[in-house]
């Protein structure tokens, strides 16, 4: 079993949906891995703070969530009825259902079928289309604002319409940075998740470090500081990056999130962190993050306390 499997057993081990056999081969690998014994601490610790949060969740919560559901499906639109099939639509039912018997004649009918389909086609998109329909197909949302009545049976509608185009390129493209840039900020933390993770292999950009680092001391989702943290990994010795990484280590409220800022802290030699371990280590209420500072002040032959 490799780590990368381990990683993604864990969860499932934490909450014993594992089969037995599996449960076997992952504590025998995590009994010669210190790297994802590591992990084993940190997903527990995640879990058990989880367990103790409690959300007071208002009434209404289900009604708007299904509001909602429903405004994403329609596009934020009105309902309208399915309008009627044109023309070229019912003669390309009927040119596939007259096709559909065809396949046992074997190629030469489905050529001449093709070439007979590109006549009519011709002839029906140059005459019987609207210019709007030879325009690349987009998914379209539409928002009405207004409606106002303007007499003789005549209404005036104000619509709010947002396109939709997929881009694609590589990580290292600076216009597919910069959206992912702006998608760290969005209000959806999954998208931020991915974004984030897209973002780590060009953490030695300044912009992506910043963005990092705003990630780690600001957003209000753990997923996402520490996605934003193994980011910051390459750039543990950065001295900018260390500077935030103490103040987060003390201000988090997440116990997952301090266990890893301890690990990137530690992994460079510095004296200067003896004080923000030794002060972590008298307000933390995390057995696993204390145990892991008290480790670490050892190793660096200082005192538990303060003095």
């Amino acid at each position: 079993m490799t780590c990368d499997s381990v990683a993604r057993l864990i969860p499932l081990y934490c909450y014993g949906e594992l089969m037995p056999e599996e449960e076997d081969q992952l504590e025998e690998h995590l009994h010669a891995c210190a790297a994802c014994t590591r992990e084993m601490e940190r997903q527990r610790a995640l879990a058990a703070a989880l367990d103790r949060r409690h959300a007071e969740l208002p009434p209404t919560l289900l009604d708007a969530c299904r509001a909602d559901l429903q405004a994403a499906i329609q596009g934020g639109a009105p309902r309208y009825e399915k309008p009627a099939k044109s023309p070229w639509t019912l003669f390309l039912e009927a040119l596939a259902a007259t096709l559909a018997g065809f396949h046992r004649y074997g190629t030469p009918v489905g050529a001449v079928a093709l070439v007979a389909l590109g006549f009519f086609a011709a002839r029906f998109t140059g005459a019987g289309l609207p210019a709007s329909s030879l325009s690349p197909a987009g998914e379209v949302f539409s928002t009405v604002r207004s409606v106002e009545p303007e007499g003789s049976g005549r209404v005036q509608i104000a619509v709010d319409e947002t396109r939709r185009r997929v881009v694609s390129g590589p990580t290292g493209d600076r216009d597919i940075q910069r959206l992912l840039l702006a998608a760290v900020r969005e209000d959806n933390p999954a998208l931020r998740v991915e974004s984030v993770d897209l973002l780590r292999s060009r953490a030695d950009s300044g912009e992506v470090r910043d963005a990092l680092l705003n990630a780690v001391a600001h957003d209000s989702n753990a997923g996402v500081r520490l996605e934003a943290l193994d980011g910051l990994k390459p750039l543990a010795g950065d001295p900018q990056v260390r500077k935030t990484l103490a103040r987060v280590l003390l201000a988090d409220d997440n116990p997952a999130v301090r266990m890893q800022v301890v690990d990137l802290l530690v992994s460079h030699r510095d004296d200067s962190m003896v004080g923000v371990l030794q002060n972590l280590v008298q307000k933390e209420d995390n057995n696993y993050v204390r145990l892991k500072c008290e480790k670490v002040l050892r190793d660096m032959n200082a005192s538990i306390g303060t003095f």
